[in-house]
């Protein structure tokens, strides 16, 4: 499982250390989050971490495993992967199991494993493939099948009831295409269509506790109890940190149970709480590290597959910190997106870790020829 000595010279350490630090921190704050919840942990302070952790390592484990394949082995299978990942989605609906709303889940003993998680990846693996082999990218036309490409599995998630991954896979889609060449005006066309379009999405498409979560975005104290009451306590929670926060394991927003999710979707106002205004961006700054050299890593690329692989990776991490952490502050509407590297969730956990190793292979395999 060693890489090569003359990649492992090319291989991206600060990106590498930066990602397995913001690992570590996660298990030490989902910790943190649940270690007194006694009725969610049945009674083990440790369960939460464990699962975690046994995430990580098999996240790390596949990291290491991508390293050693040369990245445009995946161009051969995109195939398998392509309709794989279509066929494990329309699985889902009819054998899946419905958590917090979602029929997203396979239950496997007593793991759960959510394949719209490792869908993204399977999206920006064959997307960048289908990108690559288009010479009218450059046109409006030419976007409409990337954008099929991607639709179906789309369209299989929201089918789940998960709008939130279907928002992240398009803001996967939106940043490999700009990257691939497509034009500004051609983008602004399509994001104007869908703004003409919003009144009949909100009215006929969205379900009524999605256009619930859009009028509490606007005002959360319209209803503090019901509707509102995470993004309230959520708030609180942050800004009861102030400068240095309460010290790590001595917030109470969570361990009061006064704040939902604190271990899944508001993790970062668990961060905010116990460690303040200087922690939480200190956290801002890692995860914009590691999104930087995403980005380098497809300025790089030796070939365009490359820079499509890691451009992937980054509009998919930009994405989901953005949003998850705007979520907790108010500043954007709950959508039920992780934080990255920091929420818990096995499949999430997993599948963020191959990507960052898609985005190593990629730089580590950035030069033609190695002496």
């Amino acid at each position: 499982m060693l890489v090569d000595r003359r990649l492992a010279r090319n291989l991206d350490y600060g990106l590498l250390f930066a990602t397995l630090a913001l690992v570590v921190f996660g298990i030490i704050i989902i910790y943190s989050a649940t270690y007194a919840n006694k009725g969610e942990n049945l009674g083990d302070p440790f369960y939460f971490v464990k699962r975690q952790a046994l995430a990580a390592v098999l996240g790390v484990l596949a990291l290491f495993i991508i390293l050693n394949i040369d990245y445009r082995l995946f161009e051969r299978i995109r195939s398998p992967i392509y309709f794989g990942n279509i066929a494990l989605l329309a699985a889902v609906l009819v054998a899946g199991q419905r958590i917090s709303g979602a029929q997203s889940w396979f239950r496997l003993g007593p793991l759960a494993l959510q394949p719209s998680e490792l869908a993204k990846v399977a999206v920006i693996i064959t997307l960048a493939d289908h990108l690559v082999k288009r010479d009218d990218i450059d046109s409006f036309w030419g976007l409409i099948p990337p954008f099929v490409h991607a639709g179906i599995p789309m369209a299989l998630i929201l089918l789940q009831n998960d709008l939130g991954t279907v928002l992240v896979f398009g803001a996967i889609v939106l940043g490999m295409v700009y990257v691939a060449g497509a034009r500004t005006r051609d983008l602004a066309v399509i994001a104007g269509g869908l703004g003409a379009l919003s009144p009949f999405i909100y009215f006929f498409l969205l379900k009524p506790y999605q256009r619930a979560r859009l009028l509490i975005f606007l005002n959360p104290y319209r209803d503090p109890m019901g509707d509102g009451y995470n993004v309230i306590q959520s708030t609180i929670a942050i800004g009861s940190g102030r400068l240095f926060g309460k010290g790590l394991f001595g917030g109470t927003q969570a361990k009061l149970n006064f704040l939902p999710a604190h271990h899944t979707d508001f993790i970062f106002s668990v961060v905010g709480e116990e460690l303040g205004f200087i922690g939480a961006v200190i956290v801002l700054l890692v995860y914009f590290f590691i999104i930087w050299r995403c980005l380098q890593a497809s300025w790089q690329a030796k070939d365009k597959y490359g820079s499509l692989l890691a451009a992937g990776v980054a509009s998919m991490l930009l994405f989901h910190v953005l949003i998850n952490i705007g979520m907790t502050m108010s500043v954007m509407p709950v959508t039920g997106i992780p934080l990255p590297f920091l929420s818990y969730g096995g499949s999430a956990m997993l599948a963020d870790l191959i990507a960052i190793g898609i985005v190593l292979n990629v730089h580590m395999r950035r030069q033609k020829i190695l002496f």
